[in-house]
């Protein structure tokens, strides 16, 4: 067993080596292992001394409160416990603390500057809440006298604003009933007032869970939800933030560290999280709520219920949310505007509803939890198709048309069902106008998220185009029209992915085959057709037949007929098309990279991605006056700037960077255009990369931006490590990194005397990789490294010394002394240079250069 007294000395030594985790360890030990009171008075009081250290005040104040049970009279047991009860806030127990060290020992100055530090502070304290009760007391008099003045009622509200945002401000009016007061402001149902009041309850919440709580209980879940019903756009959003003000410190969010303000005891949150989803849940499906109140109801649960992070394993809320909500969000999908009975709406909440199916599907971690959902959606829509009720059908359909704008595979599940959509195309044959809208609606999304095209093409183009013709209402004729428009060009795009074999396929690892088929479990197997012979055939006949100017028409085709689906299907062709370097002129000159902008810049995610990576395959070799003319080439760096990203594969980040590279060799402008674009932190992390393509592609980009200027002052700025590293690759073994290393900091050293000095700071290998440039066997490495030396020689006589006197004057000589050669002119011009301005200074006579 280890001895106490031991552990206290091991504790001590921690403790002078500021090592006070470890202190504090050793004296929790003793403490176990103690019988001596004396003994455990002083460890108290050493732990505590670790704990003022660590800033974890709460438990220094604790520990030396033990040490002082022990022994009253421990005076740095009472000034350690006044320390930290400063830092709490607890002023007037630490003044209490300090006074008695002082009458202990009256002639202690520390004693006496805490004494006369605390009191002023005492003083500042009751000056402010003074202060600030009666600005509170003042406003609430002011908005609740219905005679005063307009401005004075608007400057008092805005006043109670920026005061409930202040810590003081808030807990001053939380503990002068002003809760209650504000609620009364709200009871007016006066705009100005109604704002100003719930503006500051948000306020009064932010980062503090305690005060949110009690807020939350006073108010009531049900008033807060009936406030955000109401149809005013501002005070819905208000009452809106207020919520998620709640919710973020409920969760645990945006906490801010009060020292002084010890929480209030909150009780489990989430039953209190638990609550409020519920609310939420109710407001989508009661009439009482306006179409703003839906809204917000909806971006409510879409922010909070599903997980911000994946590794997070807890979705408890997500699936809390399925069993009890889910078919309250598939009524919402399912309402149909045109009919009687309708749920207020406004333009966006079926398409937030959908969004946040979508959401809650990503959300979930396993397959019985995705069947369970499916299996909720699947009765609940059963449940309203009735053949002998078309009102109640058109409702179904409405809600699958609603799925298919959120979770794809669930969409394609609930077309599976049987007869849904056999009902779809037979609607489109109904005389009433409603049946037809619902239906033409259901099956533009069938026909852009899925692949249902070829059944419509078969089944329901005819019905389409019968609607088309006999159809008085407008907006049935343009989705009509839109629907036949979308399915062609949708079919047509899937047809060219076909062929290009240009679909995301999982590359099958050669053990699990072997261990699948030894199982005897079906191992699918590629087509004879899809191996890579036989597309780059495909891939070369359809550009012969003219395919990049066909798809160039489907990109401009009207944004109501090219879905995003559509976009990301010829993004996925047009990747495969830019596969063979030497392909690319004839994509460009037939318009592909005019075609591929916008299909970068919206659709789908994946969408955006492959078109991004085509470009990036474009810029790479292209001349950029020829691939993108005019200003349309400083429309293509932000998707090459989007390729910078970890969550890209290795070929997506080196050809963005060739891409970015061949621009930022062009012109000044372009080089802004990358800086803004906010690439250059990205392509410095490449520069660390160990893969030796991307570290020398991120180089070489860096070597041409380093002309802008303002790329040079972010390596001048001081705290930054920008020059070490270019320094550090010049020393690189791999010859194209230190080539382009070495332009980088020839340029850099020539534009910047201060990047001169520091250079020679920055790495004591300094010296050693100038010298490995100046004698490297590839000449242009050799010149850039002897541009570097002149640069460094040029700045200043003290760094042109430093040279001198050592081993560089010797390589200088060496190369200044050979013999004219046109091969080699301007690394012995280079040398002489560096040569002759060292003469110039004085440090070496003309002889050393004959």
């Amino acid at each position: 067993m280890e001895d106490p007294i031991q552990l206290k000395e091991e504790g001590n030594k921690y403790f002078q080596a500021s090592d006070y985790e470890r202190a504090a360890e050793s004296y929790t030990k003793a403490m176990k292992l103690n019988k001596d009171r004396a003994l455990q008075a002083v460890l108290y009081r050493n732990r505590a001394a670790c704990f003022l250290k660590k800033e974890e005040y709460a438990k220094a104040a604790s520990d030396a409160s033990r040490a002082i049970d022990i022994n009253s009279s421990d005076i740095k047991a009472l000034y350690r416990r006044s320390q930290a009860l400063e830092k709490l806030g607890k002023l007037d127990q630490a003044f209490k603390d300090a006074q008695k060290c002082a009458t202990m020992e009256p002639r202690n100055k520390n004693f006496q500057e805490t004494l006369r530090r605390l009191g002023a502070d005492i003083q500042e304290k009751l000056r402010i809440q003074f202060s600030t009760d009666m600005r509170v007391q003042k406003m609430f008099e002011i908005l609740l006298d219905e005679n005063s003045e307009k401005e004075k009622r608007e400057r008092a509200a805005n006043n109670l604003i920026v005061l409930g945002r202040e810590e003081a401000g808030a807990e001053r009016i939380f503990q002068n009933n002003g809760v209650s007061l504000l609620l009364q402001l709200i009871e007016t149902k006066n705009t100005e007032l109604v704002l100003a009041a719930v503006r500051t309850l948000s306020g009064m919440c932010t980062g503090h869970k305690a005060r949110a709580t009690a807020i939350l209980h006073y108010l009531g879940i049900d008033s807060i939800c009936m406030w955000m019903s109401v149809d005013n756009e501002e005070i819905s959003l208000a009452v809106c933030n207020l919520l998620q003000t709640i919710t973020d410190c409920l969760l645990g969010q945006g906490k801010e560290e009060h020292h002084g303000k010890e929480e209030s005891l909150v009780l489990d949150t989430k039953k209190d999280l638990k609550m409020i989803t519920m609310r939420l849940l109710d407001m989508l499906v009661s009439k009482n709520v306006s179409g703003q109140g839906r809204d917000r109801a909806l971006n409510l649960l879409n922010k909070n219920i599903p997980r911000k992070d994946p590794k997070d394993h807890d979705n408890s809320r997500t699936t809390f949310v399925i069993d009890n909500g889910l078919k309250k969000i598939l009524k919402v999908v399912g309402q149909i505007p045109e009919m009687p009975g309708c749920l207020p709406l406004t333009e966006n909440t079926q398409l937030t509803a959908s969004i946040l199916l979508n959401k809650l599907y990503d959300d979930l971690r396993c397959d019985p939890e995705r069947d369970n959902y499916r299996v909720i959606c699947e009765e609940y829509i059963k449940s309203k198709i009735d053949p002998q009720n078309m009102d109640k059908t058109l409702h179904a359909i409405q809600m699958v048309s609603g799925v298919l704008q959120g979770p794809f595979d669930l969409g394609n599940k609930l077309l599976g069902m049987k007869g849904v959509m056999e009902m779809m195309v037979a609607l489109c044959g109904s005389e009433r106008e409603i049946d037809q809208l619902v239906a033409v609606e259901a099956l533009i999304h069938a026909s852009t998220k899925l692949s249902r095209a070829t059944f419509i093409i078969s089944n329901g183009i005819t019905l389409l185009k019968e609607i088309y013709k006999k159809t008085k209402n407008e907006k049935i004729k343009i989705r009509a029209l839109v629907t036949s428009d979308k399915t062609i060009l949708y079919s047509v795009a899937s047809a060219l992915v076909n062929c290009t074999n240009s679909y995301d396929t999982k590359e099958l690892v050669p053990e699990l085959v072997q261990l699948a088929k030894f199982s005897k479990q079906h191992v699918p197997e590629e087509h004879p057709k899809d191996k890579k012979d036989f597309v780059v055939k495909r891939v070369k006949r359809l550009l012969k037949a003219g395919v990049v100017s066909a798809l160039a028409c489907m990109v401009k085709a009207d944004s109501a007929i090219l879905t995003d689906q559509s976009k990301e299907l010829i993004a996925r062709v047009f990747l495969a098309l830019c596969d063979d370097p030497k392909d690319r002129g004839t994509i460009v000159a037939q318009g592909g990279g005019k075609a591929l902008i916008p299909l970068a810049v919206e659709g789908t995610d994946v969408g955006k991605i492959k078109a991004s990576h085509a470009l990036a395959k474009i810029a790479a070799i292209s001349n950029p006056d020829i691939a993108f003319p005019g200003e349309r080439v400083y429309e293509v760096v932000r998707p090459l700037v989007s390729l910078l990203n970890t969550e890209r594969d290795g070929l997506q980040n080196y050809e963005a960077l060739l891409g970015l590279t061949n621009f930022s060799g062009r012109s000044d402008k372009l080089r802004m255009k990358i800086v803004k674009e906010g690439a250059l932190p990205d392509i410095e992390n490449y520069m660390f990369e160990n893969h030796d393509q991307l570290r020398q592609a991120a180089t070489e980009c860096m070597c041409n931006l380093v002309v802008s200027k303002e790329v040079q002052e972010r390596f001048v700025a001081d705290g930054n490590d920008r020059l070490k590293l270019v320094v550090l690759l010049c020393g690189e073994d791999d010859e194209k990194v230190q080539k382009a290393a070495a332009g980088a900091l020839a340029m850099l050293t020539a534009a910047q005397k201060k990047l001169c000095s520091k250079m020679t700071e920055v790495t004591t290998q300094w010296l050693e990789i100038l010298q490995r440039l100046c004698l490297h066997d590839n000449m242009e490495v050799q010149h850039r490294g002897l541009v570097i030396a002149f640069n460094l020689i040029s700045a200043s006589k003290e760094l042109a010394k430093k040279l001198v006197e050592s081993e560089l004057l010797e390589i200088l000589t060496f190369v200044g002394k050979q013999e004219d050669d046109p091969k080699k002119q301007h690394v012995i011009n280079a040398a002489r240079d560096c040569l002759t301005k060292c003469m110039d200074y004085g440090l070496i006579k003309p002889l050393s250069r004959a």
